[in-house]
């Protein structure tokens, strides 16, 4: 179900344990090849595909634009919310549906940027409603749920989600080809080792010039049609285990 085509009659009726699914994303910079609104483009696809395959299982709300881009701010085009500010709009959100009265909300991520804040969001909201035993409050970034496609097809180079990188790229490629500028001849820009396994604060420019991280000249097409089947299949297998929840349990 789509927030977007119902009244508000119809959300009222629904069973308060419907999950709402809150995704976020960003406009911000992706090299000189995809466009700003890549990370839009790629999670409201697999939140759409996911959807279809939910149908009335889940309510997904409008995808929230607008990220926490503020390390990407160098390269016109981003635009970024600030991190406080950000939380606390993914926040509100979120106590919106706690005073409608729905127990299930989860948010669902596009962008590596998001996910710091989105976790705070969480902790902070959980913290102010202790005293509720029946409220689930989730996050996952979509390529986070465990799918290795490199396990599905060995052409794929990369081992992790870059930035308008094989992945990325691959994915606009199946979706806009349209807006797709050229990119076989992009140089590979190394993902590094920025102090692993701690982690080291950046910023976009720190790590490429170009805008890309990973290696946008081994994207195709059908790498990107095998992507977006694999991380929905991965979002619907993770939603319907937030449908399973009884309620009451840590486990899901």
């Amino acid at each position: 179900m789509n927030l977007v085509d119902m009244t508000w009659p119809e959300v009222a009726a629904l069973p308060r344990d419907t999950p709402v699914v809150v995704p976020v994303a960003a406009v911000e910079q992706h090299g000189h090849h995809l466009p700003v609104v890549t990370d839009s483009l790629l999670l409201g696809e697999i939140v759409r595909r996911t959807e279809a395959q939910l149908t009335r299982q889940v309510l997904v709300c409008p995808l929230m634009w607008l990220g926490n881009s503020h390390h990407h701010l160098d390269f016109p085009g981003t635009l970024s919310a600030a991190p406080r500010t950000w939380l606390d709009l993914v926040g509100d959100v979120m106590e919106n549906w706690i005073a409608h009265g729905f127990h299930r909300i989860v948010v669902v991520n596009g962008h590596g940027g998001n996910d710091v804040p989105a976790k705070q969001a969480l902790f902070e909201i959980r913290q102010r409603h202790r005293m509720r035993g029946d409220l689930l409050l989730a996050f996952t970034t979509y390529w986070g749920l465990g799918t290795r496609p490199w396990e599905d097809d060995p052409s794929f180079h990369q081992r992790e989600m870059g930035h308008a990188c094989e992945w990325e790229t691959s994915m606009v490629l199946r979706l806009r080809p349209d807006l797709v500028k050229p990119h076989t001849g992009l140089a590979e820009v190394p993902f590094g080792n920025p102090f692993l396994p701690g982690t080291r604060a950046w910023i976009t420019k720190e790590r490429t010039v170009p805008g890309h991280i990973g290696s946008p000249r081994l994207a195709t097409a059908e790498k990107g049609e095998r992507l977006l089947a694999l991380f929905s299949a991965d979002l619907v297998a993770w939603l319907e285990r937030v449908v399973r929840w009884d309620g009451r349990s840590w486990e899901g």
